[in-house]
């Protein structure tokens, strides 16, 4: 008689690599990853001097390849008039932080911008975007959540949109509450509000001066839960990359692990399949619960 123990199903893992139109060397490492079949996502700036020259791009990029908008509030200048009215250059994460926090955000010129990141999205790929996240979590900030909800209501969209409540470790637990605390919570249970799609964990939170990147998923396809989740990366090569980019030695580590071998063993060693972790429902913190900060509104 066969006694096998019945085979768990494996997990799904979301895989995006973010700020796709920064530079050359990351178009690139999309392309070189998503033709290999090494990620399941990419996230792209369109407000960046980049992404016209980069966007033909991702025409190259197969089908199970979804496609975001990662809106920047913190680099660079506006697209909209109205916010460069107040804002000719865009705000330091700091910055923005502190303003959001005391409900001193632009929200109407938040809402132009926002809708004139989308509409370069669109022109530029001819299509909506597959979901919507931000440039070093904005769009979970309170103002900055409530614009970009108004941006869908507006335009009648429904994307789904990356989750920063449920941040899953290893390690890095100071960095992964504030990404939850300052506005992850808020922006989940709008999005079950909504019903609205949205990843049941994030994982990819590092300090990118850890050399080995191998480890450090291991430890996230470790903590993967059942229902899947999605980790964030930031592979590229040198090209192009500007020279105040915060984490160029990471790139090209991330690239070459995303690359190998190494890294298709690790995830048919885990039990995880790359694909779409999007789902509609509020999946609960495990463990000690990381209490919101009262200023997230």
């Amino acid at each position: 008689m066969n006694m096998h123990k019945p085979t768990a199903p494996p997990r799904i893992l979301s895989l995006c690599i973010d700020d796709f139109g920064q530079s050359p060397g990351i178009a690139a490492a999309v392309v070189q990853l998503a033709q290999a079949g090494r990620i399941s996502a990419v996230s792209c700036m369109s407000n960046v001097p980049g992404w016209q020259r980069d966007a033909p791009l991702l025409r190259t990029l197969p089908p199970s390849v979804a496609i975001g908008l990662h809106l920047n509030l913190t680099g660079g200048a506006p697209l909209s008039t109205n916010l460069s009215r107040s804002w000719p250059r865009l705000p330091s994460l700091p910055r923005l932080m502190l303003r959001a926090h005391l409900h001193l955000l632009p929200r109407n010129a938040l809402q132009h911008e926002i809708a004139a990141q989308w509409q370069a999205f669109v022109a530029a790929t001819g299509r909506s975007p597959d979901f919507v996240d931000g440039h070093q979590h904005v769009h979970h900030l309170p103002g900055v959540r409530d614009a970009m909800l108004a941006v869908f209501d507006a335009l009648q969209v429904q994307p789904a949109v990356r989750s920063t409540a449920r941040v899953l470790g290893p390690g890095h637990a100071v960095k992964r509450g504030l990404i939850a605390g300052t506005g992850g919570f808020a922006l989940r249970r709008a999005l079950v509000r909504r019903g609205l799609r949205h990843n049941p964990a994030l994982l990819g939170v590092y300090d990118f001066r850890n050399t080995d990147y191998r480890s450090l998923m291991r430890g996230w396809l470790a903590r993967l839960p059942s229902e899947g989740g999605l980790v964030f990366c930031h592979p590229g090569t040198l090209q192009g990359l500007d020279a105040d980019d915060a984490h160029p030695a990471a790139r090209t580590r991330e690239l070459s692990y995303l690359a190998s071998a190494g890294f298709l063993q690790d995830l048919s060693d885990a039990g995880v399949v790359l694909g779409n972790a999007w789902c509609r429902v509020a999946v609960p913190n495990p463990g000690p619960a990381v209490s919101e900060m009262s200023t997230s509104g």
